[in-house]
């Protein structure tokens, strides 16, 4: 936003606080770097703050364009990857929805519904198969690279935008966030990037609609995943900031302003609360997404979170080292560029709160990450587009000038071109192996055909384990709502309530089949823990007592991961291949710790 903008904005604001703004920074300690007399306005930023939105969209995004073909042509191409457990969950409780059974009902979690609808629309739209699913979070990832690049267009220029865009692409896509999954991360960035467009909008036209409508966007964002509600608390926070009162009459409409997105943001998860008090699940979805959820998210001590934290992203850091320097180095720009300056409220801001987005619980999984990758992005294209300028008044040289471009395509290069393999060459299955190895992904799928065939659409089944992506292959509805066993294996307070009812749950509805996954990915239980011998009592007596064993799966033993964090090389991940067998076959085998086994009830 240029400084005319600005005045409109804060019309107490004239030409004495530009001086004084400029005094402040002469007086900063940033030679020889020059002052902002001698670094000359960002033109690219300026004519974009004068212009129409729409006349952002010039040949910066036609190479925009380009970028998401390429990533959507990856993306494509591994379609059919295997769902992993989130995904299953989600589809589970989206394929459910569309029968017309509603959120914890026959599926508990403690994640808010958002997704579940989410997912819900897109397998009524591009169908109930993990092709439909990754074909939607095909355009939902193209769609929010889009959305950046307004942004950031907005603020800092097309070519910030075009850099930003191709950053977040780039980042959104890498398999150590596991990019090419669905997970709930995606739908929140898509949420929150639409209302931070609203909310520029807001502080641009000062329309009371937009401020309610940013709001609306960041309440949906919470209703996604929990986590939103800190970037809902970033654009609160902004608003406070920007619009706060000069003087008596400016408090009651500041005021109004930040009630109004107060509303907008609280509504979603009103209505939410409405339609699931009529649908009789209310208690259900207060116990799982608050009173449960609250014991998930302390269960982790500091130095647990902290080893939690150095893993993740030590992988992340080492397949993308010089983004991450260059998004380091934007943070700096904040310090010596008057353009980035006068937005650094919205860009280290939102890095802020973004990082914050990432910790609850202490967890750090990798796909959290993709919180942050938006305020990354916008980071990298401050930092070049802010050295473009400084070059540009030391050096007269065209090629010095556009130095930044080219260091930033090495370093957006080089990801994907130790990528290549990944990208290009594998399967989707090899592709899932590399990523989740030796979760027992792919082997859900012929489990839950087999299934499928042999059990009736009204038999009901029961996954020990949390492999909830085989309800859904099956297309069966599981005899518990615990399509998770971690609750069950976790030290909280509820677990013997949870078992008691799991249990009464399973003998009530009576399984026509029973699944036992036996790999310690599916339990994360500690051995010999109360919780284990409880549970393994019961599931061995209860299996005993009307199952006869009928498949049983051998899963690929582990492989060692290479410093690179690939599982296998391509060679060795054609070698990890489980052996299935049927019928009297399954009885002569078994792997403890790697096998699945499957168990009919006795007629």
């Amino acid at each position: 936003m240029n400084r005319t903008d600005r005045r409109a904005i804060h019309p107490k604001k004239g030409p004495k606080y530009l001086q004084r703004l400029r005094s402040h920074a002469n007086i900063l300690p940033i030679e020889p770097m020059a002052t902002e007399e001698e670094i000359p306005p960002d033109p690219s930023a300026e004519k974009s703050a004068d212009q129409p939105w729409r006349r952002l969209f010039r040949w910066h995004f036609a190479v925009l364009l380009a970028v998401i073909v390429f990533f959507g042509t990856i993306r494509w191409r591994l379609l059919d990857m295997p769902l992993e457990r989130d995904e299953g969950e989600y589809a589970y409780a989206g394929q459910l929805m569309l029968q017309g059974i509603p959120p914890y009902q026959l599926a508990y979690n403690m994640k808010l519904p958002g997704t579940y609808v989410a997912y819900a629309a897109i397998l009524a739209v591009f169908g109930q198969t993990a092709r439909g699913i990754h074909l939607g979070l095909l355009l939902v990832n193209a769609v929010s690279v889009i959305l950046l690049y307004v942004i950031t267009s907005r603020l800092f220029g097309t070519l910030a935008g075009t850099i930003a865009g191709a950053s977040y692409a780039l980042l959104s896509t890498h398999q150590y966030v596991y990019g090419l999954a669905a997970h709930a991360t995606h739908f929140v960035v898509l949420a929150a990037l639409i209302g931070l467009i609203l909310l520029l909008r807001a502080e641009e036209t000062r329309r009371t609609a937009s401020v309610f409508l940013s709001g609306l966007a960041f309440g949906i964002a919470f209703l996604i995943k929990q986590p939103g509600i800190l970037l809902g608390a970033f654009a609160f926070f902004y608003l406070v900031v920007q619009c706060w009162p000069k003087n008596e009459r400016e408090w009651a409409p500041w005021a109004r302003t930040l009630g109004v997105f107060q509303l907008g943001g609280v509504l979603p998860f009103a209505l939410t609360c409405a339609l699931l008090f009529r649908a009789r699940v209310f208690q259900n979805f207060w116990f799982w997404t608050f009173s449960y959820a609250s014991q998930y998210a302390t269960a982790v001590p500091w130095l647990a979170g902290w080893k939690n934290l150095n893993a993740s992203f030590s992988l992340i850091l080492h397949f993308t080292p010089w983004l991450w320097i260059l998004a380091l180095l934007g943070v700096s720009t904040a310090f010596w560029n008057p353009t980035v300056r006068r937005h650094a409220v919205f860009v280290i801001g939102l890095l802020v709160f973004s990082c914050a987005a990432v910790c609850p619980s202490l967890y750090f999984r990798e796909h959290y990450f993709i919180l942050v990758m938006p305020a990354v992005a916008i980071l990298i294209a401050v930092a070049v587009t802010s050295a473009i300028r400084l070059l540009t008044t030391k050096f007269t040289s065209r090629w010095v000038q556009v130095l930044p471009v080219i260091v930033f395509a090495a370093a957006w290069a080089l990801p994907i071109r130790r990528n290549a393999e990944f990208y290009f060459e594998l399967t989707p299955i090899q592709a899932c192996r590399v990523c989740y190895f030796p979760n027992p992904f792919p082997e859900a799928v012929p489990i839950a055909e087999y299934l499928r065939q042999h059990t009736a659409p009204s038999d009901t089944i029961m996954v020990f384990g949390s492999e909830p992506e085989i309800y859904f292959y099956a297309h069966r509805h599981s005899a518990s709502g615990y399509i998770y066993t971690y609750s069950l294996m976790e030290d909280q307070v509820y677990w013997p309530a949870m078992q008691k009812q799991m249990m009464q749950e399973v003998e009530a509805k009576r399984p026509a089949y029973v699944v036992f996954v036996d790999i310690w990915q599916s339990w994360l239980a500690r051995a010999g823990s109360p919780q284990v011998i409880a549970s393994r009592t019961w599931m061995y007596q209860y299996i005993s007592n009307g199952f006869e064993k009928v498949g049983m799966v051998e899963l690929a033993e582990p492989v060692p991961r290479y410093p690179n964090g690939l599982a296998a090389s391509t060679v060795e991940l054609d070698d990890l291949e489980s052996s299935y067998f049927w019928g009297d076959e399954a009885g002569g085998h078994s792997r403890p710790g790697l096998e699945i086994r499957i168990f009919k009830r006795k007629a």
